[in-house]
């Protein structure tokens, strides 16, 4: 019987949260932040990269996605919506978005380095929030304003997209996984074995809550790779050991949340090299951390 009340309460639960998501008008949201939204189950995430940036490291030009990427997404939360996001700034924008955002009742909960050398440097903040998600996203596009983020839609080239200059079959098979070609940088996003909660809330990949391993491509069969590891703290030693010892840097250790279960740190990292020699090295390191089972 307590079985049945539990799956009862569970499927009460589900539907609540799908009858919250079906009476938000998303398309309000939409034009209070000024993109549409790519949608995945109930969470509505918005893209917001750095492309005004020329960003440049050990010779290598960064592309948006690799580490200039910042988002926003929202999810149904109890009476209205959670906002979780990661905003790239340059220095000069960091106090200015901030009193924004502070002004906007939004809170930051988090300001740190990606990579190490980059010129010129850039800063991630991480946000939340809790409430009516068109209010949420007017204060973002509003905070948003202080940096020169760009917020027109990307110019689009006719045809399909470029080949990528990488042997992907092979990183695949050394990552165990399969990537997925995003803006002229080969990406993966591998989940831990169990769920992050953030507020009670499970924080989905779209919303941040999965290693995120990204390859640009630098000729030769060579690549640029960054992302974030998401690790409990009894793992950030081994996976770092591990990284070092295939020769790929360390760059930040750090926190995005404030109230996540279990409690996580984010290891970002770098390296520039042949690409899947560094996807062998990758894949060891994660399989320091109890990500999902291949």
């Amino acid at each position: 019987m307590k079985h049945v009340l539990t799956s009862l309460v569970l499927a009460g639960a589900l539907l609540s949260t799908s009858a919250r998501a079906a009476e938000i008008d998303w398309k309000k949201v939409d034009a209070a932040l000024g993109k549409t939204a790519a949608v995945s189950g109930e969470v509505h995430r918005y893209g917001l990269p750095r492309s005004d940036l020329h960003v440049t490291l050990d010779g290598v030009t960064i592309k948006p996605a690799l580490t200039l990427g910042g988002w926003v997404a929202f999810a149904p939360m109890h009476d209205a919506a959670m906002v979780m996001g990661d905003l790239v700034l340059l220095e000069t924008e960091v106090t200015p978005v901030m009193t924004k955002l502070l002004d906007g009742g939004l809170d930051v909960t988090a300001i740190h380095n990606h990579v190490l050398r980059a010129s010129p440097a850039t800063f991630h903040m991480h946000i939340g929030g809790h409430g009516d998600p068109e209010k949420m996203a007017a204060s973002i596009r509003a905070a948003l304003s202080a940096s020169k983020t760009p917020f027109d839609p990307p110019a689009t080239t006719a045809g399909p997209a470029p080949a990528i200059d990488l042997d992907t079959a092979k990183i695949d098979a050394a990552m165990a996984a399969k990537g997925t070609v995003n803006g002229g940088v080969y990406q993966f996003g591998i989940p831990r074995r169990d769920p992050v909660k953030e507020g009670g809330m499970q924080v989905t990949t779209a919303m941040g809550g999965a290693n995120a391993i990204n390859f640009q491509p630098t000729g030769n069969g060579k690549a640029a790779i960054t992302g974030d590891f998401l690790v409990t703290g009894d793992e950030v030693n081994p996976l770092i050991r591990q990284l070092r010892t295939g020769d790929i840097e360390v760059t930040a250790i750090h926190s995005h949340m404030l109230n996540e279960e279990p409690r996580l740190f984010f290891i970002h990292f770098w390296a520039n090299d042949d690409a899947v020699k560094l996807a062998r090295g990758i894949r060891a390191a994660l399989d320091k951390t109890a990500v999902a089972q291949r």
